[in-house]
């Protein structure tokens, strides 16, 4: 079985859990930016944990399928396509996936999962790094693997929307906190950020009043992990996503509390974020 892409959108990728127990040797984890959108889709298709699946950034894909095959679609909501339930998609016919009316990140699951050669034991596409399979391309043609388990049995999961609005994300004070002052401290959790249209899977950068820092100097490069908020030079935070390099030499003001990690991968250029500890 397989699925063409027809087209692509923005970006689509491969992408599954992740190159775990790597970055000793320089190697990002990578994997699904919204890791809670891509664990459900492939719950939905009775998958495998760890099976690959498609992540598409601001809707734009269209698939055509090559036999009936089994699909489910989650996280940002688009039109044109059944959400967070299972769908069969027949032969001859296509996916078409439209920009999603919130959120950013769709992940789109087919039974059996989508079966390239995995790197370093990840089927990931790491965009900073290089590692895994190319980003989709119009043309490409898509495996689907050997489905092992039995479907669960659900019609519909009962997820929300990723928000719309203004989204507040839990964070806890990192290991680099008394390098700003209690000032900027209190500005860092009290206002209002946008996002940038400079933000990807590396990384969301945010807009807003430059950070003070307590101290001068640079730090030696520290290890950094998924969820750590660093301040560059300009003052303005940068959220570490997915493809976050393993190290880095701004000092970390903060982590991501784990239960928001998926609200800032579902971030959009435009839309307002704001922290609270």
């Amino acid at each position: 079985m397989t699925l063409t892409v027809l087209e692509t959108g923005p970006l689509a990728t491969i992408q599954d859990r992740g190159r775990t127990g790597q970055a000793a040797l320089g190697v990002p984890r990578s994997g699904a930016c919204d890791q809670r959108s891509y664990e459900l889709a492939n719950r939905l298709v009775g998958n495998r944990p760890g099976a690959a699946a498609v992540e598409v950034t601001f809707g734009g894909l269209v698939l055509l399928a090559g036999a009936d095959v089994v699909v489910a679609v989650t996280g940002a909501p688009c039109p044109g396509v059944p959400l967070n339930a299972p769908a069969t998609l027949r032969a001859g016919q296509v996916l078409r996936l439209g920009p999603p009316r919130s959120g950013l990140r769709t992940y789109i699951a087919v039974r059996g999962g989508v079966d390239v050669p995995p790197v370093l034991g990840s089927r990931s596409t790491d965009l900073l790094s290089g590692l895994g399979p190319a980003p989709l391309q119009p043309g490409d043609t898509l495996a689907v693997g050997d489905a092992h388990d039995p479907m669960p049995g659900v019609d519909l999961a009962p997820v929300p929307d990723p928000p719309a609005g203004e989204v507040v994300i839990s964070v806890t004070p990192g290991p680099r906190r008394d390098w700003f002052t209690d000032a900027a401290w209190t500005s860092f959790t009290t206002q209002r950020y946008g996002v940038s249209s400079n933000s990807n899977r590396v990384g969301v950068r945010l807009e807003g009043t430059p950070l003070e820092r307590a101290r001068d100097g640079e730090l030696a490069s520290e290890g950094m992990t998924l969820g750590a908020i660093q301040i560059p030079p300009s003052g303005l935070p940068v959220v570490f996503l997915a493809d976050h390099p393993v190290t880095g030499g701004y000092p970390v003001i903060a982590y991501v509390a784990a239960g928001s990690l998926p609200y800032c991968a579902q971030l959009r250029p435009g839309q307002s974020a704001r922290f609270t500890c």
